[in-house]
């Protein structure tokens, strides 16, 4: 352990390792079966790493965790059995800001997971068993029930709501305010007090460098699956058919992807997807 610096004020367990190059600023803590990566930070005034419970909370490297943040507590789900091992793993360069709580799981076989290269901003709540992916961006106030899944490169804007059990596909966006309740498949936005669907991402996957090509076909697949005339009117499993036979879009990847997304939502063990208009384009 080498180039640590632990400020005044500062806990750390009999039990916890630092890793390399970790800053504990004045009045942080990390507390029971905690790892650390190289070159984490704990900002000022009770930032909290771990819990004194059975199980282990990891932290990989590059890590900030913000002001009054609470990473790695026992969850808040009353199923959970006082005693219980419970775990939550956390990737490398991710940024936790301020107020945020992030919960271990809530049983043995289960761990909360957080990916790598996310942007967390202040006052979220990431609950327990909770599977974050790679390169998310939550904006102030996303709240995660338990059991929810986030792929990759999804963005919210602020004081959103998931409900448990539900997923989030990579590159889809949530609108401020919304409560989303089912699913959201990959590529889209959804929006609305309940949480409809909106059309694609368009500015999100331009930002992210998705062709041309890809988004024009994305966009022609979108509206046969959720925008069609009246001759192509049939229940959305015949209209996904429709898109998975059509030779142009079985070229393009996204549009496979897209496809797969939401009909993995219409499984049984799934919540189903967001609600969207139905109007005809015609």
């Amino acid at each position: 352990m080498q180039g640590v610096s632990i400020g005044p004020f500062c806990t750390v367990g009999s039990s916890a390792k630092l890793g390399n190059s970790c800053q504990l600023y004045p009045g942080s803590h990390v507390v029971g079966n905690t790892e650390l990566g190289d070159a984490c930070i704990l900002m000022i005034s009770g930032s909290v790493v771990g819990d004194d419970i059975p199980g282990h909370t990891v932290i990989g490297c590059n890590n900030v965790i913000g002001h009054h943040a609470v990473v790695g507590i026992r969850c808040q789900d009353m199923k959970y059995k006082p005693g219980t091992e419970c775990f939550l793993h956390v990737g490398d360069n991710n940024e936790i800001r301020e107020h945020t709580s992030i919960h271990r799981s809530s049983k043995p076989c289960e761990k909360t997971v957080i990916g790598d290269n996310n942007l967390i901003m202040g006052s979220c709540h990431i609950a327990h068993d909770c599977k974050v992916g790679n390169n998310n961006i939550f904006a102030n106030n996303t709240l995660l029930a338990g059991h929810v899944v986030v792929e990759d490169f999804a963005h919210t804007a602020g004081a959103i709501v998931v409900h448990q059990f539900c997923q989030i596909g990579s590159f889809a966006f949530i609108g401020g305010g919304s409560v989303v309740s089912q699913d959201v498949p990959k590529y889209t936005m959804v929006a609305g007090e309940r949480a409809e669907l909106r059309g694609l991402n368009l500015e999100g996957l331009r930002r992210r460098g998705f062709s041309d090509i890809e988004i024009k076909s994305l966009r022609a697949a979108y509206r046969k699956i959720f925008m069609p005339t009246d001759a192509e009117i049939g229940g959305i499993e015949d209209r996904l058919a429709i898109v998975e036979q059509h030779e142009d879009f079985t070229l393009v990847p996204a549009v496979r992807s897209m496809v797969k997304s939401i009909r993995d939502s219409l499984k049984e063990d799934r919540r189903g997807i967001c609600k969207f208009r139905s109007w005809s384009a015609s």
